[in-house]
């Protein structure tokens, strides 16, 4: 499994409000969600007027889809009339079956140890 995560950050040049700033990243967090089904949440920037910090995340069982979502993702931000995309970062990390170093942890053990069974119960240590 792979999770991806987009930060955007736009600068809106014409909001003299939070108002008008919100009415922007609204209609650019309704168009991710409704066409990617993609989580988004505004995550910085929230008490400026003009710039505001957008994150995206989509969760996938390849890699490639995973940065294809958060690709249109950018290029759907990059494309809003009253606002510009100043910076971009993406991250995608490999979870589970296919990534190293990140498990769920089970009782005292993490699955991938000597003795960790993924289907176990957890369990109090005791001394």
């Amino acid at each position: 499994m792979f999770v991806g995560v987009l930060r955007l950050t736009l600068h809106i040049p014409h909001a003299r409000s939070l108002k008008e700033r919100r009415k922007v990243v609204r209609s650019l967090k309704d168009r991710v969600q409704s066409r990617l089904k993609a989580s988004v949440a505004e995550v910085g920037g929230l008490d400026q007027h003009q710039r505001a910090v957008i994150a995206v995340a989509v969760v996938s069982n390849e890699a490639a889809r995973v940065d294809e979502l958060l690709s249109s993702a950018a290029s759907m931000a990059g494309t809003l009339r009253d606002a510009i995309l100043t910076d971009r970062v993406t991250e995608i990390i490999a979870f589970g079956d296919q990534g190293r170093g990140l498990g769920v942890m089970q009782g005292d053990r993490f699955p991938a140890e000597p003795g960790g069974d993924p289907g176990a119960e957890p369990t109090e240590e005791r001394a």
